[in-house]
């Protein structure tokens, strides 16, 4: 017999979903201060950018494959099985190395790739079904305040992670007799992932789709994850070995285009596709989905082009550099919250929190590119704090507006759809915009090319992403002049690209039309192209 659920029962389900979510979103970007270590112990240098890569693309590709099992059987149990999936790679990933080589699996650092393959696939379901379940919980024009809870904890969690994974690397080597501190950053998933997996067994309802059963199309699954997989790494080699014209970065980038247009094609024609294309039809999905493409891709590069600033103009350490973008954490929350919070108090109309967050930005953005070799640590963390309230409330609004005007028995893919945009969109914009700043400091400090090809993994991964340059400091730790400039100039020119970006955003914004929202989870009236 079935019994609704209590206030209780939902904020207790939303507590471990949000914990796990945490974990998820904390794993992009926790293992970038722990690489130079782990690179010492497994002695992979070569290998140690596909430690970042193959998490990221995993946990990316499986993003719309969880949308449809999400519309295929109860969301508890596709939850539980993402949870499971992602602690059991996070306990492998703390086990890599320790055992020697391994057959099929290699050395240390081999097998600490392809298991963090495995945590991606656990990974990818912690943050798809954080918003379909949310969705199930609350009725739209309440699901804004506890939509903003989840931007807030994913930026908490990106910005945390360079730090929590300095400190467990640097001070975990007294914590656990003979386990190195490096194994920590993926260990401390186990008893956080439990208490959400505890969470979520003893309190979340078995939330049962709402449309009719259908299967899941393994074919089209395995042409997605190979597409996003194939495009996600030609995006993320290191560019001064593999130029955007070299066989291997074309063959991938050709590759991932084959596959990705089959995949279309077969959904297409599918009766069960992985993405209903249909949903493309409606102006809420299509608008809203392009803009959050901008804003992810300017949301990653905040997080990877500030922390290159500190080091290599103001000279800070990478703890320190880590530790700036705590207030772009600081502000995610506090635009998320408000946003969310006054969307569901005052009416619903969550266009002009969107305008108003994006406008922030453009402001934050602008601060950034005003930065110099005289700017202060503190004005720096007051910049990336503006644009921190000025992205959070993208977190929550955007998605709230497409499951709103999207039927429930499609939530699953739709909002599955605006993670994967939002994901896929910081991708290629760090991409391109690392291979900016590479070729302004190829032009501006020619000499510099072979340091830069030298650079340590400490020196060049601050943030987990493209592998970037970095030029080492003279012995007496003082920047040389013409580098701190040239750093400088790059910089600024990365955020008025942003701010491009930004504009386009705010004007996909405007072509979502504003829906009222539906106070049940009932299901909405269709929403036509016009």
């Amino acid at each position: 017999m079935h019994h609704p659920l209590t206030h209780r029962d939902r904020m207790l389900t939303l507590a471990g979903v949000l914990i796990a979510m945490f974990l998820g979103a904390l794993d992009q970007t926790i293992v970038s201060t722990a690489l130079p270590r782990i690179v010492a112990d497994l002695q992979g240098l070569e290998r140690f950018t596909w430690v970042a890569t193959a998490y990221l693309a995993a946990s990316t590709a499986l993003v719309p494959i969880y949308g449809k099992l999400a519309d295929t059987f109860p969301r508890r149990n596709i939850e539980i099985v993402a949870v499971s999936v992602f602690l059991l790679g996070s306990a492998l990933c703390g086990l890599a190395g320790e055992f020697g080589p391994l057959p099929l699996l290699g050395d240390g650092m081999s097998q600490l790739i392809f298991f963090r393959v495995v945590q991606g696939f656990g990974g990818a379901g912690l943050f798809a079904l954080a918003f379909i379940i949310i969705a199930d919980l609350f009725p739209p024009a309440e699901r804004g305040r506890y939509q903003g809870y989840v931007g807030a904890v994913f930026g908490i969690s990106s910005v945390l992670g360079p730090f929590l994974g300095g400190l467990l690397t640097d001070l975990g080597d007294n914590l656990l007799p003979g386990v190195a501190g490096w194994r920590l950053v993926f260990y401390v998933n186990l008893p956080l992932g439990a208490v959400a997996l505890w969470f979520i067994l003893k309190n979340m309802p078995k939330l049962p789709p709402t449309g009719a059963s259908t299967r899941l199309d393994i074919s089209a699954a395995l042409l997605l994850i190979g597409g996003v997989g194939g495009l996600i790494v030609a995006l993320q080699l290191n560019k001064a070995t593999y130029p955007w014209a070299s066989a291997t970065t074309l063959g991938l980038l050709g590759a991932a285009s084959l596959l990705l247009a089959t995949f279309v094609l077969r959904s297409v024609r599918s009766e069960h596709p992985i993405l209903d294309f249909g949903l493309f039809g409606n102006p809420v999905f299509r608008s809203a989905n392009a803009a959050l493409f901008l804003l992810g891709g300017t949301f990653l590069s905040i997080i990877i082009f500030e922390p290159l600033f500190m080091v290599n103009v103001l000279g800070t350490s990478a703890t320190r550099a880590g530790m700036s973008l705590i207030p772009l954490s600081l502000g995610v929350v506090t635009g998320s919250n408000v946003a969310g919070q006054m969307v569901s108090r005052r009416g619903g109309q969550y266009k002009r929190w969107m305008l108003a967050g994006g406008a922030l930005l453009l402001v934050g953005l602008w601060l950034m590119t005003t930065l110099s070799a005289s700017t202060t640590y503190w004005q720096v963390l007051l910049y990336v704090f503006v644009c921190g309230v000025g992205v959070g409330p993208s977190m929550p609004l955007y998605t709230l507006a497409v499951q709103n005007a999207t039927e429930p028995r499609l939530i699953g893919q739709a909002t599955s759809a605006s993670q994967f945009f939002r994901q896929i969109g910081g991708v290629v914009a760090a991409a391109l915009l690392g291979t900016v700043l590479t070729l302004q400091l190829a032009q501006t400090l020619p000499t510099q090319a072979a340091a830069t090809s030298r650079t340590s993994p400490k020196q060049v991964v601050v943030s987990e992403g493209p592998a970037l340059p970095a030029v080492a400091a003279p012995a007496g730790g003082q920047l040389a002049p013409e580098v701190r400039k040239a750093f400088v100039v790059a910089i600024n020119n990365i955020y008025r690209i942003t701010m491009g970006l930004v504009v386009l955003g705010l004007g996909a914004t405007l072509l979502i039309p504003e829906l009222p929202l539906r106070k049940t989870n009932a299901p909405a009236a269709p929403v036509l192209a016009e």
